[in-house]
């Protein structure tokens, strides 16, 4: 096991492994993201729930992780403080396609380095695994608009209240009609 590296130092430097895992429950996502990470030059080993993912961590630690937030058996950010718990200086990021500021407090906390929506590129992936504290990654191409972070957190917040429509108008305080309308369309983009 890697000794943890003291302060600021831990923020500028990089595992000189790419060992990386990939703990995602959409089996279609992980399998693209998987192949297009071993492309850029990790060895990737993948995981599809949090048992899995705990799992692999028994047997090792990798230097790095992009863990997805919600996944069918739990949070992924239980997978993010067992790695950290093993491998201090492993960096690890936190997929997610309920992006809000909250969330992303927890999973930094938990030890990620960074935070993505998803759907993420794998360039936006990379980028955020290799930065260091000096050298941040540029700002995405094309961020999400205002609409669809709008959008983004009803789904969110819809999805919580075991999709009541009425429920989830009362804590969004927004009439019921206009949630429903905004429900039927599509995702802006």
């Amino acid at each position: 096991m890697t000794e943890a590296i003291p302060g600021d130092l831990a923020e500028d430097t990089q595992p000189d492994e790419k060992s990386l895992l990939i703990v995602d429950d959409d089996k279609a996502f992980l399998q693209r993201l998987a192949r297009a990470m071993e492309a850029r030059g990790f060895t990737v080993s993948i995981a599809e729930s949090v048992a899995d993912g705990l799992a692999f961590l028994d047997h090792g630690a990798p230097a790095f992780a992009v863990v997805d937030m919600r996944l069918g058996d739990g949070n992924g950010l239980d997978v993010i403080a067992k790695l950290k718990e093993k491998r201090p200086d492993a960096h690890a990021i936190v997929l997610t396609g309920y992006g809000n500021i909250a969330t992303a407090v927890n999973a930094v906390k938990a030890g990620a380095i960074d935070y993505l929506a998803k759907p993420a590129d794998a360039d936006d992936v990379a980028a955020a695994l290799l930065a260091t504290s000096s050298r941040k990654p540029e700002p995405p191409e094309n961020p999400m608009s205002a609409d669809r972070v709008r959008w983004e957190h009803i789904q969110r917040v819809y999805e919580l209240c075991s999709r009541n429509v009425s429920e989830t108008a009362r804590r969004l305080n927004m009439h019921r009609r206009t949630l429903q309308r905004i429900l039927a369309k599509r995702a802006p983009r």
